[in-house]
């Protein structure tokens, strides 16, 4: 490693923790704000719920734009440009006069952090290249902590200030991280202008890319359904909904942990029908584990889920034929694999209309993990 690339790395590496920090502080705000923003604006809760559906569908939108204007001028100069947007956009939240304006900075902030996906895994691959395991890892568990940030802080400060001046605050992370990147972040990687568009057509005929595809999309709605209805199937089973926690636990754990199995253990075949397996276990056992023995199924099913996922967004920045074109296709996949998160949730809730139990729910999320899990394993790629 040159000694720029050692003198600036724990920097860049830090930057994407940050990053994806913000992306879910920022998303996730809203959530403990329900009860006085829907009194405020005399919203019904489907208003509400499109509050935050509108952003993800920003963010679905414009995943693989971002990842096609990454691959054109590169990751630094895309945040340059995201960042920003993603601090004006959530301080006029704080501004915003009525519910339209409200969901109109809602869109542009889905707009902005579209770029998170497709941006951090060409800044790992340029600053850890010998640790793209780990240095991923870093980066999603700050996925977990922004999300748990969101949550447990937003309580806490609508207790002294009004829900206006939370979000103030909040946007306020988000432009000082904005001006650190301009003054601070480095690249070393000039020769980005030479991408066209032939390489996203190459990209979307990539077998593999559609591989990566359903692993991320399995990883991505199984733990979102589980982090879903987790507290429901927790009170049907009379035990306390703090337990849900170790969900988000797992999350955290699971990024440091996997990528540094990553970077120790080059067959990812083995080590995804591994997970693919322990993720069946785990989840199917949230059914029939007693207390306390449940916490561990559930802890474990948001490891090896996120587990997963970790893998998805390491292999492309490693693999010899995608690296060229990592956030095309980290957008492409990222972007698509939401559709895992939208349909496995009403698949879910479905079961328990039909059915008048979780059994049922729970059993299809563990077999559709584990099934797509193992299958994607079977690519020849993760054997290398």
């Amino acid at each position: 490693m040159a000694k720029n690339q050692t003198k600036y790395q724990p920097l860049m590496l830090t930057f994407s923790f940050a990053i994806a920090f913000l992306l879910h502080l920022l998303f996730f705000s809203t959530a403990p704000m329900v009860t006085v923003i829907m009194d405020e604006m005399a919203l019904s809760y489907t208003e509400f719920g499109l509050v935050f559906s509108v952003a993800v569908v920003s963010l679905i939108l414009f995943r693989i734009p971002w990842g096609l204007i990454g691959d054109r001028i590169g990751y630094l100069n895309a945040l340059r440009i995201a960042l920003p947007i993603s601090a004006v956009s959530a301080g006029l939240r704080a501004f915003s006069p009525g519910y339209q304006a409200f969901l109109l900075s809602q869109f542009f902030l889905g707009v902005s952090l579209a770029s998170v996906l497709p941006c951090l895994p060409p800044l790992v691959k340029e600053w850890a290249p010998r640790k793209l395991g780990l240095s991923t890892g870093i980066y999603v568990s700050g996925f977990a902590a922004g999300n748990a940030a969101a949550l447990a802080l937003t309580p806490q400060l609508l207790e002294i200030m009004g829900w206006r001046n939370v979000l103030l605050v909040y946007s306020g992370f988000a432009g000082l991280l904005c001006v650190l990147w301009w003054v601070l972040a480095k690249s070393m990687v000039t020769n980005t202008s030479d991408f066209h568009l032939e390489n996203f057509t190459r990209v979307l005929k990539d077998r593999y890319v559609w591989v990566l595809l359903l692993l991320m999309a399995a990883a991505m709605g199984s733990y979102d359904t589980l982090a879903t209805w987790m507290p429901k199937v927790l009170e049907l089973k009379e035990i306390n909904k703090i337990y849900a926690s170790l969900l988000p636990l797992g999350f955290f754990l699971a990024g440091p942990i996997i990528g540094l199995t990553l970077d120790r253990f080059r067959n990812r075949k083995r080590l995804l029908v591994g997970l693919g397996i322990t993720a069946a276990v785990s989840i199917a056992g949230i059914s029939y584990a007693p207390f306390p023995l449940i916490g561990l199924f559930i802890a474990f099913s948001g490891f090896t889920t996120i587990g997963v996922l970790t893998i998805s967004l390491t292999v492309p920045a490693e693999h010899k034929r995608l690296s060229a074109s990592v956030a095309s296709v980290v957008g492409v996949t990222s972007s698509l694999a939401n559709l895992g998160p939208f349909l496995l949730p009403l698949l879910f809730g479905f079961l328990m209309d039909v059915t008048g139990t979780y059994y049922a729910s729970i059993l299809a999320i563990s077999a559709f993990a584990g099934i797509a899990f193992i299958l994607g394993a079977r690519a020849d790629e993760f054997s290398n």
